[in-house]
């Protein structure tokens, strides 16, 4: 299953969700439900605007998980508050 790993990326570059979404050009509430739900359905143009606003190749930004681990990632952030 496809991770995106936007939100480990951008913190390492010390880039925020709203500094993120400016660069690429692309709605800070996707930048954010990206952030929330790495899981969730991206469409390749915003992939390619994000990694270009990181600097880094679109490979960088997307990992393979096993199915079990992204099903208990997903209920594990769901348990969390929003802010997280």
């Amino acid at each position: 299953m496809l991770r995106l790993r936007v939100k480990e990326v951008a913190q390492e570059k010390g880039i925020s969700m709203h500094q993120l979404s400016l660069r690429a050009q692309v709605s800070y509430y996707i930048v954010r439900w990206i952030f929330h739900d790495p899981y969730r359905t991206v469409n390749t143009d915003t992939l390619n605007r994000i990694a270009e606003a990181l600097g880094v190749p679109v490979t960088d930004i997307i990992e393979d998980v096993p199915k079990w681990q992204a099903e208990e990632e997903r209920k594990r952030l769901k348990s969390l508050p929003e802010d997280s």
